[in-house]
């Protein structure tokens, strides 16, 4: 249950006698009503307030929930001595701090404090209180935008209506019941109902003064609102622990994400076997096999990287396995090949950015060349080869091609040397610590990117053969978990 929900289920609880025990020793609500309606004649004939319109009697349908012996339903404007609207026009809010202040919707918060004020000089401040000049303990209900927030008045202070909102002057009733009362979920709901209006929608003065409240006796008004301010303490420490949690929760699934990433680069994920060799042999095939291809000019000779120090390694590794350059076990510095603008074939598969889903790699969307608007050379992409966004790494768009096509040169088409395990680099490519090094080397504001020596001088931490494939196993056996969790 949210913090909301359970304040929604307390208010509720109070409005249908259900929050505090009943005592019959504290009279009726049906006595207190007979005093006001006395007071109320009295006060009329006095002139002190205007009579209302007569409204008929209060009808079944009228009553939405049963409520207690000894409480009575009553209409809103028959326990207020007045219900006025505000001005339909706009005041005239200076940007400073006077002695006459104005109160409209943007005033209230979703509990009812009065979080801001508005000011304004005198002379609008006299033109805004023709119809009554409101007064600390009145209540001021919103009528239009965020309807039915309703907030109590404080001493000491000139106070004028703005817009969209209207003035209660609650008659001798707990004036803290009726805000709660007006705030409760039942009569939210019945005021959304009762809106109006083609455009902002709003809910008008004499649908206020129908709506119907559940009275209790006056002394039990009193211990409701005692027991409300209680338990809204609590909801507020709820709500801190209950936002806590939630950010956690949200938080948990990618942070668990990125720490099985970092295990698994740094040996913690699976065992090692002894049986399996080590990095060191891995290597040399590595080694073999970009001779054979620089001798058979399928490669170029690359640049010779510089040696790995001590300095350079970021965290402990298992006995057999080793640090390598990038560059080092790829293709990522090779130059790629390109194809023009008028060779490219209607049918070929053309990748853009925005077919990758960021974080995951997964291709959200497949297009045919034919039905781009294709503008330049494209580089060329060959099934199995590992596809790497330079541009804005941190959205991490890494995947393995699982078809021929073209693309972007933003996207860097490579393959491993040897036997190197293509998703063992790719999930690597995606974790924290290669995460970190990318964008604190990425060049550019606006469309940062990293570049092809901040790559290709990237340490990896290999791990021989067997053990790479064991270590992507267990990643995507637990990787679907973390989805859950998100979902």
């Amino acid at each position: 249950m949210t913090p909301q929900q359970l304040k929604n289920s307390i208010l509720q609880r109070a409005i249908e006698g259900r929050l505090v025990e009943q005592r019959p020793e504290e009279g009726t609500a049906k006595e207190l009503l007979k005093e006001i309606q006395a007071e109320k004649a009295q006060l009329i004939k006095e002139g002190k307030i205007k009579k209302s319109k007569t409204l008929p009697p209060i009808t079944e349908e009228e009553k939405p929930f049963d409520i207690p012996e000894g409480w009575e339903w009553a209409r809103l404007v028959d326990i207020c001595w007045t219900i006025v609207d505000c001005p339909h026009s706009t005041p005239k809010y200076v940007q400073y701090k006077t002695d006459y202040a104005g109160i409209d919707t943007n005033c209230i918060d979703e509990n009812g404090n009065i979080k801001q004020w508005r000011y304004v000089l005198q002379d609008d401040y006299e033109k805004r209180i023709t119809r009554l000049t409101p007064e600390c303990g009145d209540i001021v209900l919103t009528r239009e935008g965020s309807i039915g927030r309703a907030a109590i008045l404080p001493v000491g202070m000139n106070i004028c209506l703005g817009q969209r909102v209207m003035l209660l002057r609650p008659a001798d009733i707990e004036t803290k019941y009726l805000r709660w009362f007006l705030m409760s979920p039942d009569t939210l709901t019945r005021l959304t109902a009762k809106q109006k209006g083609l455009g902002a929608k709003h809910i008008n003065v004499s649908d206020i003064c129908q709506i119907t409240v559940p009275c209790p006796p006056l002394a039990e008004q009193q211990r409701i609102v005692a027991k409300i301010e209680e338990i809204l303490p609590l909801i507020d420490k709820y709500d801190k622990a209950y936002t806590k949690l939630t950010d956690f929760n949200t938080r948990f699934p990618e942070a668990m994400k990125k720490s099985l990433l970092q295990y698994a680069i740094q040996g913690k994920l699976v065992e090692q076997r002894a049986n399996e060799g080590t990095a060191q042999e891995l290597i040399k095939d590595i080694q073999a096999e970009k001779k054979r291809l620089i001798a058979e000019k399928k490669i170029k000779k690359p640049k010779a990287l510089p040696p790995i120090t001590e300095e350079e390694i970021p965290f402990d590794i298992p006995e057999g396995w080793e640090w390598v350059r990038l560059g080092d076990i790829c293709t990522y510095d090779q130059t790629k090949e390109k194809i023009s603008k008028e060779e490219i074939l209607p049918d070929m598969w053309s990748l853009d950015m925005e077919d990758i889903e960021k974080g995951s790699g997964k291709i959200i969307n497949v297009e045919k060349a034919g039905n781009r608007k294709i503008a330049g050379d494209k580089v060329v992409f060959h099934k199995g080869d590992i596809l790497y966004s330079k541009l804005r790494p941190y959205l991490q768009k890494i995947l393995i091609a699982p078809a021929d096509g073209i693309c972007t040169s933003e996207l860097v088409p490579f393959q491993c040397y040897g036997e190197v395990n293509n998703s063992y680099i790719t999930w690597l490519l995606r974790s924290p610590y290669i995460n970190q090094i990318v964008n604190t080397s990425s060049y550019g504001v606006k469309m940062p990117r990293v570049g092809k020596d901040t790559m290709v001088n990237i340490l990896v931490p290999l791990p021989p053969l067997l053990e790479q494939f064991r270590i992507v196993e267990k990643i995507e056996e637990l990787m679907p978990f973390c989805d859950d969790l998100m979902k």
